[in-house]
């Protein structure tokens, strides 16, 4: 059975803007998706950017989204040596919610040990989000440098 995913990614910048793009719609040519939600795409209009109000909004509708899905695609290349901090705390949700966690991480640099030792699977191409069945959840682990 398709899952639901919940994306995990920043969007701050333009590297960051485009590379959840192209995860998004790699998700949706995989057949064992059955539904993204991205907060990229989730801005809650209605509500003014950057007010308390707005905030506890995005915060409240997140975290129903976290709860609602099945599995935790979390986008996690590094700027300098540091995660966002908005998708760190989405994995950790994530991991007390005893939700599936795989990780899509592009840049060939370092992972923080609390995200590599929660994922189910490291990916690194897109092809590899077209192609990953989410609905047996192959065991990928991480190999790569750690701190």
């Amino acid at each position: 059975m398709a899952k639901k995913v919940y994306l995990a990614s920043p969007f701050f910048d333009k590297e960051q803007l485009e590379r959840v793009q192209r995860v998004e719609a790699a998700l949706a040519q995989n057949p064992t998706v059955s539904s993204v939600f991205s907060p990229r795409t989730e801005q809650l209009e209605q509500f003014e950017e950057g007010t308390k109000i707005w905030a506890n909004a995005i915060f409240k509708n997140d975290i129903n989204e976290l709860e609602d899905s099945d599995i935790i695609l979390s986008v996690v290349d590094f700027v300098d040596d540091f995660v966002d901090s908005g998708t760190a705390f989405e994995v950790g949700y994530a991991v007390k919610a005893k939700k599936p966690i795989v990780v899509f991480h592009e840049k060939d640099n370092i992972l923080n040990l609390m995200i590599s030792e929660s994922l189910v699977a490291h990916l690194t191409k897109i092809d590899e989000l077209v192609n990953y069945d989410f609905d047996n959840l192959k065991e990928i682990p991480y190999n790569g440098k750690m701190i």
